[in-house]
């Protein structure tokens, strides 16, 4: 009989006992789903075929050490083996907090915001917190005292609304009256917030 007649679960026992021709025939069989689901979850090729090649590798050690144990499901066991070291992936991408530029068409470290600013940004800058703290200064005092210890004082909602003696959303409504009225008085004082 020929090999590619044979069930997944036939061809496993057989590279079980030695016939690797049984893997490439099953390889082959699932390899199409396999690696769509793979490139459909990182969406990018060069990374899917480095998960597959992995994931292949993973499903022959556990095959040769005697670890597989799900009589007839191979492509769903090969799928979770590739959805685990997807994961895994992910997990060491978050830990190295890491930003892949592959896929864009904007030239991210080309961005201004990752360059250091020149003189002329820093005055403009300190304008334009000084003239958001003048524009502060207009608003009324329960108003101002929300914005000072959300924004200066880098406080919670929480902690602005046991120091200032009032509920949550009393703290909340403050600073949603104070954003208002700031939009106001940028508009009547034709204040320019932008570099």
């Amino acid at each position: 009989m020929e090999l590619q007649e044979l069930s997944d679960q036939i061809l496993v026992q057989q590279f079980i006992a030695g016939n690797g021709k049984s893997f490439e025939v099953l390889l082959e069989r699932h390899k199409k789903k396999l690696f769509s689901y793979i490139y459909y979850s990182v969406r990018n090729r060069h990374v899917a075929e480095d998960i597959f090649q992995e994931t292949c590798f993973k499903a022959i050690t556990s095959l040769t050490e005697g670890r597989y144990s799900e009589s007839g499901r191979f492509l769903p066991w090969m799928t979770r083996i590739a959805h685990n070291l997807i994961i895994d992936m992910y997990r060491q991408e978050k830990q190295l907090d890491v930003c892949s530029t592959d896929n864009l068409t904007v030239p991210v470290l080309n961005s201004s915001k990752y360059s250091e600013n020149t003189v002329e940004t820093y005055i403009v800058q300190h304008q334009i917190y000084e003239d958001v703290r003048n524009l502060v200064d207009h608003l009324p005092q329960e108003q101002k005292e929300v914005i000072l210890l959300r924004h200066y004082g880098d406080m919670s909602f929480k902690e602005i609304a046991d120091h200032t003696g009032v509920s949550i959303n009393t703290a909340l409504g403050r600073m949603r009256y104070a954003l208002i009225n700031l939009r106001r008085l940028v508009k009547e004082k034709n204040v320019q917030l932008t570099l």
